[in-house]
């Protein structure tokens, strides 16, 4: 976009900041409608072999999107600039065809098209970010980007459960419909992301250059901060655990408190959410020093620990609604999620002066925590446990909530003991 030239550097920077956020939240929103809308649906009385046919279905995604992360570390690692807006509408069609194919195709036999579903999607993320990367702004557009999934997740669901009660669309069709709500708008949004145009040199000055990292510069980089990353990796799969049993199963949980039949409580938890995780994550755009900004995240995830096990705690303690607790819980573990999808990898490549790009880390944390929510579910069906949602979640959360905290007082203690050891080294050179 020429209009981005005629302007003083500073005036450009905040100009592409902000066009880049408002366009890539407003993609990856419209990505989503691809994604979740079918978790609206409780599919009760279906099951296959005895096992909860919803479950199966939630399993068979993440089974696509575990190891789409698992691909994309060297996919997304390797992302060239050219071409990633076909790239983005390719893959989101074949999401959308394997939902018109769920739909015809009878069960159990289409549970395999919830597999075909999420490897494609589980692709996005990283080539979604690949746009915003390696800016002085990053901080405020990764922040908005990655709220996108907060409020896109409530959004989705609220457009399936409408269609559902206003419609009539049966479970099995509501997710290509849900998805042809959706189509025009990504088309369009698709087309504006491609406007953005790459950092500058003073974005490269503060940030590094961000470029495809080969299977030498993984090896180096993961070993030269293997224990952080052991960390943060521990950390991660926790929150994408809970993030996800949340996610998947609110519609039970909803459920088993009294509410039914209420579409709109999705958005109304989750609007809230994704506006102060926003403000939050997004007003570290403020501080230049990368370090710092890094100290600040392991700060924002050890609190949201403790806002997701407190507000646990007390609703256990009947002290606490369900809606404030859905609503509190959904923020604490965000607070944990989100950091490292917008703002943590960004600044630890900064801090440390690598080169190299985020899509590696994302998706190396990413990998592991489908691991751990395909694993929890796999145990659940497999050992046939019979789980009330809210009892096993809410107790869950406590202890995740301790076992989080000191993992994350670990990787900031060995952080800023790497980054101290740095700064000495570079004083003695001198």
């Amino acid at each position: 976009m020429s209009f981005f030239k005629t302007k003083s550097d500073g005036e450009t920077s905040l100009q592409v900041g902000l066009y880049a956020a408002i366009t890539v939240f407003l993609t990856y929103t419209m990505v989503f409608g691809f994604r979740k809308s079918f978790t609206v649906a409780t599919f009760d009385g279906i099951t296959i072999a005895g096992y909860s046919y919803k479950t199966i279905l939630v399993i068979s995604q993440m089974l696509g999107y575990m190891l789409a992360k698992f691909y994309g570390i060297k996919f997304i690692s390797e992302l060239k600039r050219h071409g990633r807006g076909k790239i983005i509408i390719l893959l989101t069609l074949i999401s959308w065809l394997s939902w018109l194919f769920f739909a015809l195709v009878p069960a159990p036999y289409n549970i395999a098209f919830l597999f075909i579903n999420g490897f494609p999607l589980g692709m996005l993320w990283g080539v979604v970010f690949s746009y915003v990367e390696g800016r002085r702004s990053t901080d405020f557009i990764g922040a908005t980007l990655a709220v996108s999934f907060i409020f896109a997740s409530g959004f989705v669901k609220t457009v399936g459960g409408w269609l559902m009660l206003n419609f009539g669309i049966t479970e099995f069709w509501v997710p290509f419909y849900t998805g042809l709500v959706f189509v025009i708008p990504l088309l369009l949004f698709v087309f504006l992301i491609e406007k953005i145009p790459p950092p500058d040199e003073e974005d490269k000055k503060y940030r590094m250059d961000r470029v495809p990292m080969l299977a030498a510069d993984r090896k180096k980089f993961t070993k030269l901060f293997l224990p952080g990353l052991v960390a943060c990796i521990l950390i991660y799969t926790f929150a994408t655990i809970f993030r996800d049993m949340r996610d998947n199963f609110s519609a039970e949980m909803w459920k088993e408190m009294g509410f039914f039949d209420k579409p709109e409580l999705f958005a109304k938890t989750e609007t809230p959410i994704t506006l102060i995780i926003l403000v939050l994550v997004g007003s570290m755009v403020l501080i230049k020093n990368s370090f710092k900004a890094l100290m600040l995240s392991h700060f924002f995830i050890g609190l949201g620990f403790i806002i997701a096990g407190l507000s646990s705690y007390f609703y256990i303690s009947n002290s606490l609604s369900p809606i404030w607790w859905m609503t509190l819980v959904g923020l604490g573990l965000y607070m944990v999620y989100i950091p490292f999808n917008s703002v943590f990898f960004e600044r630890l490549i900064a801090a440390f002066k690598h080169t190299g790009n985020v899509g590696f880390l994302i998706y190396l944390a990413d990998s592991f925590g489908y691991v751990g929510s395909v694993g929890v579910m796999l145990s659940k069906e497999i050992f046939k446990v019979q789980l009330n949602w809210v009892t096993f979640f809410s107790n869950s959360v406590i202890w995740l909530s301790l076992v989080g905290l000191a993992l994350t007082l670990f990787s900031a203690i060995y952080f800023y003991t790497k980054y101290e050891a740095l700064v000495k080294n570079a004083d003695s050179r001198l």
